[in-house]
């Protein structure tokens, strides 16, 4: 996939998690659950969103790396195949 085919799937999940996500004034380096006010179970919602719809284990020690949408695309690129 694409970086832009990812930032579009990453987008529509998060719409699903926070419809009030303007996703096109998203910082891609800023902190998703800060900038958007995401709580955990919304975050591991959206995380576990992603597992499902690639098919693709995200081990919770990864979680750390997943805090900017920018962040969430790059794994997000180097383990879907």
């Amino acid at each position: 996939m694409t970086k832009q085919e990812l930032e579009a799937v990453l987008a529509e999940a998060l719409r699903r998690i926070a419809p009030d996500v303007d996703v096109a004034e998203i910082d891609g380096d800023g902190d998703l659950r800060q900038e958007f006010d995401i709580d955990s179970i919304d975050f591991l919602n959206l995380i576990t969103a992603l597992g499902k719809r690639f098919s693709l284990p995200i081990p919770e020690e990864d979680y750390p790396r997943l805090r900017s949408f920018a962040a969430i695309v790059d794994y997000l690129g180097e383990k879907v195949v």
